[in-house]
């Protein structure tokens, strides 16, 4: 049943492109807040357990009703349900589209609007530099599309709506801690806690993205060139004092980025340049996403005629 709702979420998520503003859930962050805000009465707590308390707070709903309800209709209900939060789970934007709109603001020249689709895709700062730019778009692609996509297909799969829900939430926690600590200006002792409430939230969310990471780097490896992708693969790495999170990040751009293979060619400016790269890297993620769904057809299948 999980496989099902799972092929049937993924067609309407790439044909619902106009339901993709629902999925941001901006409303969440007040609860989030309010969250850590009891957290700082706990300070004394390690800050990994308020975080791990709010996310089952926010799952805790989702559960409660494919729980009474799911049974219900001779299991409809429960496809229903399923759909419903892989759909919400999925995002909350759609790297197709933020690729889109980079692509045309590049073929524009629109320096600002490249400015804007750039700090999108990376979500952070957009690099000075045109063609560091270009390279911290590809590489955010292959990063975000396990963030948004395979890691939740990953947990869907795996333990089924609620576990990509709590990925979500995780996700969402991150989002909001990291946000909080940026703006932060207040006293040493707050900032202290909202820093390390930052720290926790970033290492759950990237200890339940560590195996999709490494699946969705083979494959990159399988849907681009593979050879130059397995020697990314296994290339050491200098990074030794990067967090769990930031280890999924670097293996993901440094093998997508080595799938894709691309060369510059000496007739094309530098825009052009971007757009190919952008396209490449987005073309590489939707060839890996026809592959998980064909995998996941036949274990349908097979799981249909035994």
């Amino acid at each position: 049943m999980n496989l099902i709702a799972l092929l049937i979420g993924l067609v309407i998520e790439r044909l619902a492109t106009q339901w993709f503003h629902w999925r941001r859930m901006r409303w969440l962050d007040r609860i989030i807040d309010f969250g850590f805000k009891q957290a700082e009465r706990v300070a004394n707590w390690p800050p990994l357990i308020p975080v791990i308390l709010l996310a089952a707070l926010l799952v805790l709903p989702v559960f409660a009703v494919i729980f009474s309800l799911g049974g219900t209709l001779s299991g409809f209900t429960y496809l229903i349900l399923a759909v419903v939060v892989l759909f919400f789970s999925l995002g909350p934007k759609d790297v197709g589209e933020e690729v889109d709109e980079y692509c045309k603001a590049l073929e524009a020249e629109d320096e600002e609007a490249i400015q804007n689709a750039v700090t999108a895709i990376v979500e952070g700062s957009a690099p000075e530099d045109a063609r560091e730019r270009i390279r911290a778009v590809e590489e955010a692609i292959c990063v975000q599309a396990n963030n948004h996509l395979f890691a939740i297909i990953f947990w869907f799969v795996l333990l089924g709506p609620l576990a990509a829900w709590a990925y979500r939430v995780t996700d969402l926690i991150r989002r909001r801690a990291v946000f909080n600590a940026a703006r932060d200006t207040g006293s040493e002792g707050s900032e202290d806690v909202g820093h390390a409430l930052r720290d926790a939230a970033i290492d759950l969310h990237g200890w339940l993205a560590w195996i999709p990471a490494r699946l969705t780097a083979v494959g990159y490896a399988t849907a681009g060139h593979f050879d130059e992708a397995i020697s990314a693969m296994r290339a050491p790495t200098e990074q030794r004092d990067a967090t769990i999170s930031e280890h999924s990040e670097y293996l993901l751009a440094r093998v997508g980025t080595a799938a894709l293979a691309l060369v510059d060619k000496p007739d094309e400016s530098i825009n052009e340049r971007g757009v190919r790269g952008a396209i490449a890297a987005n073309s590489l993620v939707f060839r890996l996403l026809i592959i998980w769904a064909v995998i996941i057809s036949a274990m349908t299948l097979y799981g249909l005629t035994r």
